[in-house]
């Protein structure tokens, strides 16, 4: 995939990464509230949890890492949204990051 049509990929992949996590917090939100220590209590209940909890957050310092990075090393505008995205999670976070970039590199040449 070249050029456009790997945009297009980058910005199906920000649509699932936000929908996915999304449909799932939306209806809990809405059954329990901004309830943090639930929150914390059922995202640690079992090892499991734990496990998948630990993986997102710590993907999500390594793309907020790896956004800052490049965007230096490119010097690219915008390089904030990705992080607001974290918010969501980085399954959102990074396909911004990697649209923004390659339209930044593609506007570059």
């Amino acid at each position: 995939m070249i050029g456009g049509s790997v945009q297009v990929l980058y910005i199906l992949l920000c649509v699932i990464g936000a929908a996915l996590p999304l449909s799932q917090f939306v209806p809990w939100l809405s059954a329990h509230g901004l309830d943090v220590p639930l929150l914390l209590q059922q995202a640690t209940s079992g090892h499991i949890a734990a496990f998948a909890w630990s993986d997102v957050l710590v993907s999500g310092v390594v793309v907020a890492v790896f956004v800052v990075a490049e965007s230096a090393r490119l010097a690219m505008r915008y390089w904030w949204w990705p992080l607001c995205c974290l918010v969501v999670g980085p399954s959102l976070a990074l396909p911004m990051f990697l649209l923004l970039r390659e339209r930044h590199l593609a506007s570059a040449s």
